[in-house]
């Protein structure tokens, strides 16, 4: 009762704070009004519009009716960051991290998908170019070539659909330009960092054929000492590229070409730190960057995927576009999950999986009226052979998992101006997914290789299953305009995650269907610009009612070792969040954002139909999250400038496993970065010395808690400090 009448006054609070900030504001505005203009002396350069593509058009972040966090190239690149975790802290109410196996761990607002399973599908949505990225293997990308990042805040399930239910993270590459361009840069850095990029665009044949192509190295060393063998553990040694050709076929016809890939194969998979003694022998870590680990050998990731864009501009209204994209993933790990030089507990993964998506889209934008709707169809297929080994605690498994997911959707967004300040926009999604299964799962003796070969053991498992999943996602909302530069809105949507089947089933009886995860989200929100531009804030109070959550456990079952995968959970997440950024001279400005969660089970059934709502709290969502940084710019002459860039982030108390096991819990935490840098000739060569972590801050960002079966909890942490050098040309 305490924490549901906090979250209550948390809301309350906020609530207040957006409609103070509402009767304030147009005051403001007018007095900004009636004073007298500035002159060119003193005039404060002003932020600028920032575009986005939230709603699937062009428009300004003002004008969306909901949460949207934009992340530029410049910002990405002023404190070196390498891969999209590495932007968690710019967003509030945001957990983004590497997972154990090379996955993406991505919640928002306290709604995610903590397993790196490949039969449970992500919670937040993360797309390349519009592309869905249907696997959490694949999708931790890598940040170069990037125009900008959008974090879309709530359930996204009207115009982005399935596994869109926490929100959806869209990464937008560059695109051929009409002139010649060349970026290069190097980087050096601390554990032997070594990346390399270079990128060039331009025009191929006159305005008609526009190409880019870029490449990226990116080599560093493991964060932490594998004592047994004495390498290093968890190292990265990635190639990447992109590519795109843009047709200008006529002057209302293009077709936009774009593919990439990556490969990644360092030395050796991530081995967690032991939180507790690991079967009464081996003792709990007392440096978590001090590992043992005898079956981290092999962790090799590669992608590849090409789409092709076609736009038609029927008229100056209305334009459809085509998206037919295949991608491809491959996965094949040993992770060590007893952190000892024994082989008692290891897990190897080999995953294969494509997918085929074709989307038919066409946006209308005529006076008053803009919409937005479509047809969109998806087939993924992903076959996993994954095991357990075990020689030394008796126990070898092997599995084989196929399936076969086919979704098609139809949608439709429709905004109305009822008059110059307010409007009004309904859509809804029409989903139906069906999902064929099939696994097979045997158990060997002791004395077995590994990853014995099916049809020799044991067969415990043999399913040959299918079914069908519908839902429909429809949202509502209203804007008004304040004042011309102004905007509040509220809204109402639902979002879902697919559901499926338990693929770590001990038994044909236990790969039950689960059911698909279901969210309906409130917000209210305000946003806009101040002191002529030189001001952005943008409030959010939100509610989400979330039901049917999907949780794996892992429990012993009739003497055994067992993962369960099912749903046991409602919840309730109510919070706010503040974003600002303040140009407050034409050399210093201030970005600042803050987000609060109360998150809380109204029902988890746990081990025997029991409800342990009482004694759990969802995992993944802090209470506090917050960052401010600082930016600021300085002539020194001779076509020389001087960049300055410091950031402080905080993240309160945190649980990383669905058991919110207290000695896994992460407490509240800070986390300093800052770079210093030298650019010459309009930027065209640039210095930048940059640190991250820069108080050496131990943090766990995942854990597994094994206490109910085999007696211990292992914990993942994040990186140490970290500085690096980057020399980089751009024409």
């Amino acid at each position: 009762m305490t924490s549901r009448r906090n979250a209550r006054n948390a809301v309350s609070i906020a609530s207040f704070s957006v409609l103070a900030f509402s009767a304030f504001m147009p005051a403001a505005s007018a007095q900004e009004t009636d004073a007298p203009p500035q002159t060119s002396d003193d005039q404060v350069k002003t932020l600028g519009q920032v575009t986005v593509t939230a709603r699937r058009r062009e428009e300004s972040l003002k004008d969306v009716p909901g949460s949207v966090t934009a992340i530029s190239a410049d910002d990405i690149a002023k404190f070196s960051a390498t891969e999209i975790g590495d932007l968690q802290s710019s967003v509030p109410n945001i957990v983004l991290h590497e997972g154990d196996a090379q996955n993406t761990v991505a919640y928002i607002r306290g709604v995610g998908q903590l397993d790196s399973l490949a039969f449970a599908d992500p919670g937040v949505g993360i797309y390349l170019d519009d592309v869905y990225l249907g696997r959490a293997q694949g999708s931790f990308l890598d940040v170069f070539d990037v125009e900008r990042i959008e974090v879309l805040r709530g359930p996204q399930g009207t115009l982005y659909g399935r596994n869109t239910i926490g929100g959806a993270i869209k990464f937008v590459s560059r695109q051929p330009s009409e002139t010649p361009e060349f970026s290069a840069s190097a980087t050096l850095g601390s554990y032997n960092q070594t990346d390399l990029t270079i990128g060039a665009s331009g025009p191929i044949a006159g305005d008609k054929l526009l190409g880019k192509a870029a490449v990226a190295y990116l080599s560093r060393d493991g964060y932490a000492d594998n004592t047994i063998t004495g390498q290093d553990d968890g190292d990265r040694d990635t190639l990447a590229w992109r590519g795109s050709l843009l047709a200008n076929i006529s002057d209302n016809f293009r077709i936009l070409v774009s593919a990439d890939g990556s490969t990644d194969n360092p030395d050796t998979s991530r081995t967690p730190a032991r939180e507790t003694a690991v079967f009464g022998a081996f003792a709990p870590s007392t440096d978590p960057f001090k590992v043992e680990a005898d079956f981290n050998d092999l962790s090799d990731l590669s992608v590849r995927g090409i789409s092709a864009k076609a736009t038609w501009d029927v008229s100056n209204s209305l334009s459809v576009v085509s998206t037919t994209a295949y991608r491809e993933m491959e996965y094949d790990a040993h992770l060590d999950l007893d952190a000892t030089g024994s082989p008692l507990f290891g897990v190897f993964v080999f995953e294969d999986q494509n997918q085929f998506s074709q989307e038919i889209q066409a946006n209308y934008e005529g006076g008053p009226l803009s919409a937005v709707g479509g047809i969109y169809y998806f087939d993924e297929e992903d076959v996993t052979e994954s095991g357990i080994f075990g020689p030394d605690i008796a126990f070898v498994s092997n599995s084989i998992n196929d399936q076969t997911t086919t979704a098609f959707a139809i949608y439709g967004d429709v905004s109305y101006e009822l008059s110059d300040r307010l409007s009004v926009s309904v859509g809804v999604r029409l989903t139906e997914e069906e999902k064929d299964f099939k696994r097979i799962q045997e158990f060997f003796d002791a004395a077995t290789p590994l990853v014995p070969e099916i049809g020799t053991g044991f067969r415990a498992t043999d399913v040959d299953t299918s079914k069908t999943f519908s839902n429909t996602s429809p949202r509502l909302s209203v804007s008004y305009n304040l004042t011309d530069d102004v905007t509040g809105y509220a809204s109402i949507g639902r979002g879902f995650k697919s559901g499926g089947f338990d693929g770590r089933s001990n038994s044909g009886f236990e790969a039950q269907p689960f059911d698909a995860e279901t969210l309906t989200a409130y917000e209210a929100g305000i946003k806009g610009s101040f002191a002529e531009g030189a001001i952005f804030v943008s409030m959010a109070v939100f509610l989400n009612d979330y039901k049917d959550l999907q949780v794996s456990s892992f429990t012993e079952q009739n003497g055994a070792f067992a993962a369960i995968f099912t749903n046991a959970a409602e919840a309730q997440i109510a919070g706010f969040e503040v974003e600002g950024s303040w140009q407050a001279t034409d050399a210093l400005r201030f970005d600042l954002s803050a987000g609060y969660l109360d998150a809380e089970y109204d029902e988890f059934i746990g081990q025997n139909g029991v409800d342990v709502s009482g004694t759990l709290t969802p995992a993944n969502a802090p209470d506090w999250t917050g960052r401010i940084a600082a930016n600021y710019r300085r002539s020194l002459g001779r076509n020389t400038e001087l960049v300055i860039n410091a950031a402080a982030a905080y993240r309160g108390d945190v649980y990383p496993t669905v058991s919110s096991s207290e000695i896994l819990r992460q407490g509240s935490y800070t986390l300093y970065d800052a770079s210093i840098g030298l650019e010459f000739v309009d930027g065209k060569y640039a210095l930048l010395l940059a640190g991250r972590n820069l108080s050496d801050e131990e943090y766990r960002t995942q854990g597994f808690d094994l206490s109910d079966s085999l007696d211990y909890q292992l914990g993942y942490y994040g990186a140490p400090r970290t500085v690096s050098l980057t020399a980089s040309v751009r024409y």
